[in-house]
């Protein structure tokens, strides 16, 4: 009985090792698997994050790129930003003071030969030719030489009575080279000015713009059509094409005039350059005809010929004014 129970036992205890055994086993196969799975979740995890990564340092570098691409242009900008509008400071504001002292130069030499100028009407004996036997009697003949001012005394009552049409209601149907517009007082003063103290040559401010120089250059080209009838011709200088365009337009609307009165052989003639008006002006005169140049008040030098002709307006803009019409052209 002992040794079977003994034996019983034996067996037992060899089972039990045996399940132990079969266990430790199960339990290290387990973790093996369990391993593989962590190292293979571990290294797909590394994966993504070095995909990420690498995706941030390439955006990180084509961030760069395009920063400094952007700064370099901002850099060429200012440079060029502070080129140019120095340049073109510096620049107009040397062509005005350079009109400034030209202009300062021409007036003050203007009122120099006026001084010297016998204002007060002087008679003038004038002696016979001895070989005319006709002329003897007038031993004593006299001759009144006008001064400036007096030039257009003779016309006063007709230009005054312009002037008082100018002030009234305009008259939108109005003939051809009349004025069709209204002038305020301040113009009309000017007019009178130019017509009985300068003589029909002179120089004024600008009015402040364009169209309101155009508009008085308009009632004078009125006035004068009513003196010359078509003995006369308007000549505009003005250096771009723009500024010639705004003159028609607005002489066009106050004259009632069309694309026709504006050419070579018409009542008006434009130009961008002085030495066109000196030449137009020229053959005008031989021709007989009187040539009334207009000078727009963007230009910045006048040519000295062109003071030489009977009938002549300039106007002269101001350091605005002119700096506006460089930067729009």
């Amino acid at each position: 009985m002992i040794d079977k129970t003994s034996e019983n036992k034996q067996s037992n205890e060899t089972d039990v090792s045996i399940k132990k055994v079969d266990a430790i086993d199960n339990k290290s196969n387990l973790t093996k698997k369990d391993k593989k799975i962590i190292v293979n979740k571990k290294t797909n995890r590394e994966e993504i994050f070095n995909e990420i990564f690498n995706e941030l340092i390439l955006k990180k570098s084509n961030l760069l790129k395009e920063i400094n691409l952007l700064e370099k242009q901002r850099d060429n900008l200012i440079a060029d930003i502070g080129s140019n509008f120095s340049g073109q400071s510096d620049n107009i504001a040397k062509r005005v003071k350079g009109f400034q002292d030209y202009l300062t130069g021409a007036l003050l030499h203007l009122s120099q030969t006026v001084e010297k100028l016998e204002l007060v009407s002087q008679p003038i004996v004038v002696k016979p030719s001895p070989l005319d036997e006709n002329q003897i009697k007038a031993n004593n003949e006299i001759i009144n030489v006008p001064a400036l001012s007096d030039t257009f005394k003779p016309d006063e009552k007709i230009i005054r009575k312009c002037f008082s049409l100018f002030c009234k209601q305009p008259d939108f149907y109005a003939d051809p080279w009349k004025l069709r517009r209204s002038l305020d007082e301040e113009d009309i003063e000017m007019l009178d000015d130019w017509f009985f103290n300068m003589g029909g040559r002179g120089a004024f401010e600008s009015r402040g713009s364009r169209q309101k120089n155009a508009l008085l250059s308009a009632g004078l080209i009125s006035i004068l059509g009513e003196l010359y009838g078509d003995q006369f011709q308007t000549l505009i200088l003005a250096s771009e094409p723009e500024r010639l365009g705004e003159w028609r337009r607005v002489l066009q609307d106050s004259l009632g005039l069309t694309r026709d009165d504006f050419g070579p052989n018409s009542g008006i003639v434009l130009f961008e350059r002085p030495e066109g008006v000196i030449e137009k002006a020229d053959r005008l005169e031989a021709e007989n005809e009187v040539p009334l140049i207009i000078i727009d008040g963007s230009e910045t030098n006048i040519e000295i010929p062109i003071l030489q002709f009977p009938l002549w307006l300039a106007f002269v803009g101001s350091e605005d004014e002119i700096y506006n019409d460089f930067e729009m052209n």
